[in-house]
């Protein structure tokens, strides 16, 4: 059996598969995230998921990919928790844009993740290519979960949200100074926390003020993270992720201008992964 895994910081959806590609067990963990948690914090939210622990002898290989994973350190971290844990599997740790990629398309194209964080690469049918450095939630992760609540938190203090929004937004979160600086500045996982008020954008009814920070979010990540590649005029542009999925209308109205194409838009690239193993790993296997 193998053991397969999509983690971010926020969630992580695992599926384990027999050498048929039948789905033996699906569940979900918190996010695995080795380059913004520790260790002991890791190791617990693996050994809390009840359905994990009834498998863990059984799995035969473990291959997790996840934010946070793409140097080396933290990635050889968490595959080292996962090789204790489940003690007679293979573990392969990769970074989360190659799941990315298995999700969205076995041709060549930019692959785009819209999550907790953001980031971007060109596949070229074969190998994946990411030019620009992905520097996290302070510098970069344009239109991700933590910058649309970064820039909810700041309008809503610069009494730039309109009073309807903005009182809603009070009765939905602790907006409290002390509170916002004591989860940003004390406490660990900012990048979680900031892309928790993300929500309310997306579980709410979209209005004006909505439309008009998506699309900012968007076109400034399109400007950054996909117009950054030459081969962006000449293939599709695929998008993963929750944000990606409730944003399609914009995603495209911000492409247009630029005569790009919009390819695939996935919410969930777990179910992606599944087709990929079905259709090449474990056919290689057998």
């Amino acid at each position: 059996m193998i053991l397969i895994a999509d983690g971010g910081s926020t969630k992580c959806d695992w599926i384990l598969l027999n050498d048929e590609g039948e789905v033996i067990s699906k569940t979900r963990t918190e996010g695995l995230n080795p380059a913004v948690f520790d260790k002991s914090l890791l190791e617990k939210r693996l050994q809390d998921n009840e359905e994990l622990a009834s498998y863990k002898t059984k799995v035969e290989a473990v291959h997790f990919y996840g934010a946070g994973c793409g140097t080396d350190k933290p990635a050889e971290m968490l595959a080292k928790i996962f090789e204790n844990y489940f003690s007679n599997a293979d573990v392969v740790v990769k970074e989360d844009m190659v799941a990315a990629v298995y999700a969205a398309t076995t041709e060549p194209g930019i692959v785009c993740i819209l999550g907790t964080g953001s980031n971007s690469c060109y596949y070229d049918g074969d190998d994946i290519h990411m030019p620009v450095d992905s520097l996290g939630y302070i510098l970069m992760d344009e239109a991700s979960g933590n910058y649309f609540g970064k820039r909810l938190i700041r309008d809503f203090y610069y009494k730039r949200m309109p009073q309807e929004v903005a009182l809603e937004f009070e009765k939905r979160f602790d907006l409290s100074s002390d509170t916002i600086k004591e989860n940003l500045y004390k406490k660990p996982n900012p990048n979680t926390y900031l892309a928790s008020f993300a929500e309310f954008i997306f579980t709410s009814e979209r209005n004006g003020y909505f439309y008009k920070i998506i699309t900012e979010g968007i076109q400034e990540f399109v400007e950054t993270r996909v117009l950054c590649f030459p081969e962006a005029q000449n293939v599709p542009i695929h998008f993963i992720g929750s944000i990606a999925h409730f944003s399609e209308d914009i995603i495209r109205a911000a492409v247009w201008p630029y005569h790009l194409t919009v390819g695939n838009i996935v919410r969930r690239p777990i179910d992606g992964i599944i087709d990929y193993y079905r259709n090449d790993v474990l056919t290689k296997k057998t």
